[in-house]
């Protein structure tokens, strides 16, 4: 198993250090549901399809690191709330070693 460590602040501003498999193909999406970092039911609701921006994070450092937004994801941030300059939907966001000491924060939810 090959982890790398990423900093994950959640809704409610804890930060939490957590190990990020490489070898298994995850995303950050899945990697905050893995390690329960946000309440059941309120990221990822789409599955990590792109289509609902639930997932929603704040890259706070190596943004250059980082894959280009897709057409999907571009879309769907047009159209979410408390969007940011450094906001990206962690379901796009594969874990690649590259990531490694990357520091994100979950945006706000919103149920509407």
């Amino acid at each position: 198993m090959s982890d790398i460590k990423i900093t994950i602040i959640d809704r409610e501003g804890e930060a939490h250090l957590v190990d990020a498999p490489t070898d298994m193909n995850m995303n950050l999406m899945e990697v905050i549901r893995s390690h329960e970092l946000a309440p059941e039911g309120t990221i990822g609701i789409c599955g990590g399809m792109a289509m609902c921006a639930s997932c929603q994070c704040y890259m706070l450092n190596k943004e250059h690191l980082l894959p280009e937004k897709g057409y999907e994801e571009e879309d769907m941030l047009d159209q979410a709330f408390f969007v940011q300059d450094n906001s990206r939907l962690s379901c796009q966001i594969p874990i690649t070693k590259e990531l490694e000491g990357l520091e994100v924060k979950i945006s706000p939810y919103n149920a509407d």
